[in-house]
């Protein structure tokens, strides 16, 4: 659930992420004191604000932990998730490079 949630946010921003504007490891964090920063509504930002502990500096430096066992996987969760999907967007933005290079050639 969490990860899909999380997925919706990242597609949200798909554009800036296939130009590789940004990538979803910098999103990660947007979206988690996004959801730590508002009155939790749903299950999805209860558990993120029991599990979760997201902190920042005055600098903009912060740090995301698992306050439990369960957050910890949690937080590992997400930034593989995260990792995946930026795999899987710079693939995609190999192919359509590729594509244009090859159809310029031609």
């Amino acid at each position: 659930m969490i990860l899909s949630e999380f997925s919706k946010y990242l597609q949200l921003h798909n554009d800036e992420l296939l130009t590789r504007k940004t990538t979803p490891l910098k999103l990660l964090p947007e979206w988690l004191k996004s959801v730590i920063n508002k009155n939790p509504k749903n299950n999805i930002d209860k558990i993120i604000h029991r599990e979760i502990l997201y902190c920042e500096n005055k600098e903009g430096d912060y740090f995301i932990v698992g306050k439990s066992d369960s957050g910890r996987v949690l937080v590992s969760a997400l930034i593989k998730f995260a990792q995946s999907y930026d795999n899987y967007n710079q693939a995609k933005w190999i192919e359509l490079t590729e594509r244009s290079y090859h159809s310029k050639t031609e």
